[in-house]
C-alpha cells in the first residue's frame, strides 16, 4: 500500500520546528562557552565577555517572529554552471542564520547575496529561481503558504495575497521590520554599498524609514567589522518618533546601533528658550559658520614681543616678527582653532631648535618637546593663541552687539543682526535662556575648535526639517563615513525647511549622494492619498504624487459637523466607530486643541496613549499632536478639524504641510471630521 503523499504544510511547519530547535542549540553552545582559558588578561575578557553576551542576546527566539519567511526553489546550485540536468538547491529566507550540529544552513539570513532573488526574481528575469514560497502566520505559527513558479510560463503574474496581508497587517505596538515585503526597489537601496551615501525621497506610505533601517542592518551584515570600530548612528526627529521605531533593528539581530535626535547630538548646553521663527531662520542658515569663524580667529592677536627660552646658562630669542610669520602660517592653513594652538608651541620651538643647531648643538625630538614645554613658550602661546570656550563665544555673539556686528559684518544684514541678538542678555554659560538652534551653533563652534569624532554610517529620517546649520551638525558626525537621507519634501514643516535635496545634500557635505526617489506607496490607501495629494500643487509642485498600490473603497470619509453643540461629540463618535475595527487608532489634532479633546475623551470614559507610547490591545487610542504626527502611522486615523490645523502655523504653506502629514498617517482608513470650511484644494469635488 502506498503512503500518503506528504503534507507541504505540514513539511514547511516541522522544518520550522527544526530551525527552533536549532537556534535554541546555537544559543545553549554560545552560553556554555567558557573564555577563561582563551584570554591573556582581563581586559580582553571583558571585551570578550561583552561580545559572548550580544551573540546571546543575538541569538533569541522572538516567538511573535518568524524566524523564515519565504523560500527560494534555486534551478541550480548557486555559483554553480547551469548546465542542462543540473541538480537545484533550496534556501528557507528569514530574518537571521540558523544552522544545524553539522553546520549546514537551515535559515539563510535575509542580507546573504544569495537571499536577493527572494526580493528581484520575476518572471520576466527569474534569476534561476524555480520556485518562490511565501509563508503566512498567524502569532508566530505558521498557517499557510503561497507558490510562485517563475520559469513557469503558463502561470500568470499576480499579486501576492500573503504579501498584500502582511503589508496589510494590522499595526499594534511599535515599528516593524518590513523584511518580507521589501520590494525591487527597496531592495536596491537596502543593498547599496557603504562608500556612498543616498538620498531617499519618499512620499507617506513608500516605506522610506524601514528602507534606511533595512539599510543599515544590511551593511552591518556585509561590514560588521569596519562598522564595529566606526560606529552607526540612526537621528529621528524626536524621542516619540524613536520610540516607535527602536525594534525594527533588534528583531534583525541588530542591538549595537545608537538612536539619538539632532537635539541629542547637540546637547552641550540646556536648553531653556525658544526662538521666534524669524531668530531661528538666521540662527539656522548656514552663513553662521563664517560669523562664528570670524569671531573665534579674532582671538588670535599678532605677536609684540619676542619669545625668550632660558635652558641652563643659554638664552634662546626668537624674534616677533618671526613668531608673528608663524601665526600667520597657521591661520593661512585654515586649520581648527584647537590643532593650530597645539601646533604653535611646537612651531616656536623648532625655532629655537634651529638656532641650537646652528650654534653647534645637536639636539633631538625630546629637546624640541621641553623647549615647547618651557614656561616663556607657553605664556607667549596664552597670550597669542587663548583658549576659547565655544559656548562662551556663541553667547557673546548673541550678547554684544558691536562683537556681532564687527564679525558678521557683510556676511548677515544688519535687521538679520539685530533679529538673533538678545534683547537681555545673560550673565552666563549657565543661567542663559539656550534655544535648540543655540545649541547647533555651540556645536558648530566647538567643531571649528576641535574636529566632532566621525562615525561610519548615519541614517537621518525626516531630513527634510533640518536647518542648513543642523545639516553641518549630522555632517560632521560622518565626515570620514557614509549617510543614509531620508525625507519627503512636502512634509517639511518648519520654517527653514530645505526647498531641495541638492541644497540639503550640500550643508551635509553629501553633495555627490546619490537621490532615489519611492513614488509606489504600500501603507497607504490609493483613496486617501489622492485626496491629500491635492495639496501637492501648492506645498511641492516638483513632486511626482505617490501612486498606492492598494485600493480600498470605504478608506476615507469627510464629515462635516455645522455648529455643533459639543465641539468633540462627531470626533469621539468617530473614535469609537474606528475603535470597532482591529489595528491602532490615531486621533490628530492641532496642538492647541488637544488639552479640550483630551478632557473630553476622558470624560467619555475613553482611554488613550500619547505619541510613543506602545498601545496594548485593550489600548488602541492615541492622542496625536499634529506636531508629532511625522512618521508614525496608525490603521484608523480621525483627523479633528484640518482649519485648526492649517492655522496654528506661521505661513500658509507650512500649515498646508502639516495638513499633508496629518492626512498620511492612515493606514486602512481616514476619517476627516471639520466645522470650519477645509482649505479651497480638499474642498473641491
Amino acid at each position: 500500500m502506498n503512503a500518503a503523499p506528504e503534507d507541504p504544510l505540514a513539511r514547511e511547519r516541522a522544518h520550522l520546528s527544526a530551525s527552533r530547535a536549532a537556534l535554541r542549540a546555537m544559543r545553549e553552545d554560545a552560553q556554555a562557552l567558557d573564555i577563561r582559558d582563551v584570554t591573556a588578561n582581563w581586559v580582553n575578557a571583558e571585551v570578550l565577555r561583552g561580545q559572548l553576551d550580544e551573540r546571546i542576546k543575538a541569538l533569541a527566539d522572538l516567538s511573535h517572529t518568524p524566524l523564515f519567511f519565504g523560500r527560494l526553489d534555486f534551478l541550480h546550485a548557486p555559483g554553480a554552471e547551469q548546465a542542462e540536468g543540473g541538480e537545484g538547491e533550496q534556501f528557507y529566507i528569514g530574518r537571521r542564520h540558523v544552522h544545524d550540529a553539522d553546520g549546514d544552513p537551515m535559515v539563510i539570513d535575509w542580507r546573504a547575496p544569495v537571499s536577493q532573488p527572494f526580493y528581484r526574481a520575476s518572471k520576466k528575469d527569474p534569476l534561476d529561481v524555480g520556485l518562490r514560497r511565501r509563508f503566512g502566520y498567524t502569532g508566530g505559527e505558521l498557517t499557510a503558504y503561497e507558490d510562485e513558479h517563475l520559469t513557469d510560463t503558463t502561470e500568470a503574474e499576480q499579486v501576492s495575497r500573503l504579501l498584500q496581508e502582511e503589508i496589510e497587517r494590522p499595526r499594534v505596538g511599535p515599528m516593524r521590520d518590513i523584511v518580507a515585503t521589501i520590494q525591487p526597489e527597496q531592495d536596491e537601496i537596502v543593498r547599496g554599498g557603504l562608500g556612498g551615501s543616498v538620498c531617499v525621497q519618499g512620499g507617506p506610505g513608500t516605506g522610506k524609514t524601514a528602507v534606511g533601517l533595512h539599510r543599515v542592518a544590511y551593511l552591518l551584515y556585509a561590514h560588521r567589522e569596519r562598522l564595529a570600530r566606526t560606529g552607526t548612528l540612526v537621528i529621528g526627529p524626536n524621542r516619540s518618533f524613536l520610540h516607535y521605531i527602536e525594534q525594527v533593528l533588534p528583531a534583525l539581530g541588530e542591538l549595537e546601533v545608537r538612536q539619538a535626535t539632532v537635539d541629542d547630538l547637540v546637547a552641550h548646553v540646556e536648553v531653556k528658550g525658544v526662538d521666534d521663527a524669524a531668530a531661528a531662520v538666521v540662527k539656522g542658515d548656514a552663513r553662521m559658520a563664517d560669523v562664528l569663524r570670524r569671531a573665534l580667529r579674532s582671538h588670535v592677536t599678532v605677536p609684540q614681543e619676542a619669545v625668550v627660552v632660558v635652558r641652563g646658562s643659554r638664552r634662546w630669542r626668537v624674534p616677533a616678527y618671526e613668531v608673528e610669520e608663524i601665526v600667520r602660517e597657521l591661520l593661512a592653513r585654515d586649520m581648527r582653532y584647537g590643532a593650530a594652538r597645539d601646533a604653535l608651541p611646537q612651531r616656536i620651538a623648532h625655532a629655537v631648535l634651529v638656532q641650537m643647531e646652528r650654534s653647534g648643538e645637536a639636539p633631538d625630538d625630546r629637546v624640541q618637546d621641553a623647549v615647547a614645554r618651557n614656561t616663556a613658550v607657553k605664556a607667549a602661546v596664552k597670550a597669542i593663541w587663548p583658549p576659547v570656550d565655544p559656548a562662551k563665544l556663541v553667547l557673546r555673539l548673541l550678547s554684544d552687539a558691536d562683537f556681532l556686528g564687527a564679525h558678521a559684518d557683510g556676511i548677515l544684514t544688519p535687521e538679520e543682526q539685530k533679529t538673533i541678538l538678545w534683547a537681555r542678555p545673560a550673565r552666563g554659560v549657565k543661567s542663559a535662556k539656550w534655544s535648540v538652534a543655540d545649541a547647533v551653533l555651540i556645536d558648530e563652534a566647538a567643531d571649528q575648535i576641535t574636529r566632532t569624532h566621525s562615525l561610519g554610517h548615519v541614517v537621518l529620517d525626516e531630513a527634510q526639517d533640518l536647518s542648513p546649520m543642523q545639516y553641518r551638525a549630522v555632517g560632521r558626525r560622518c565626515t570620514t563615513g557614509s549617510a543614509t537621507v531620508l525625507g519627503d519634501l512636502a512634509q517639511g514643516t518648519t520654517p527653514w525647511a530645505t526647498p531641495s535635496w541638492d541644497e540639503a545634500l550640500a550643508h551635509l557635505g553629501k553633495a555627490d549622494a546619490v537621490v532615489e526617489e519611492l513614488t509606489a506607496g504600500f501603507r497607504v490607501p490609493r483613496e486617501v492619498i489622492a485626496y491629500a495629494s491635492r495639496l501637492l500643487p501648492a506645498i511641492a509642485p516638483d513632486l511626482t504624487e505617490v501612486s498606492s498600490v492598494r485600493q480600498s473603497p470605504g478608506s476615507l470619509a469627510v464629515r462635516h459637523v455645522p455648529d455643533p453643540a459639543d465641539p468633540a461629540e462627531a470626533v469621539l463618535a468617530a473614535c469609537v466607530e474606528s475603535l470597532r475595527n482591529e489595528g491602532s487608532v490615531g486621533l490628530i489634532a492641532a496642538d492647541a486643541r488637544v488639552p479640550v479633546l483630551a478632557e473630553a475623551l476622558r470624560a467619555a470614559g475613553l482611554s488613550y496613549l500619547d505619541p510613543g507610547e506602545e498601545t496594548t490591545p485593550d489600548t488602541r487610542l492615541t492622542l496625536v499632536p499634529a506636531s508629532l504626527a511625522k512618521g508614525l502611522e496608525y490603521d484608523y486615523v480621525v483627523l479633528d478639524e484640518p482649519a485648526a490645523v492649517l492655522t496654528g502655523e506661521p505661513d500658509e504653506r507650512t500649515g498646508l504641510r502639516r495638513l499633508y502629514v496629518a492626512l498620511t498617517r492612515a493606514v486602512s482608513g481616514l476619517t476627516v471630521v471639520h466645522t470650519a470650511p477645509l482649505p479651497e484644494a480638499l474642498a473641491t469635488a
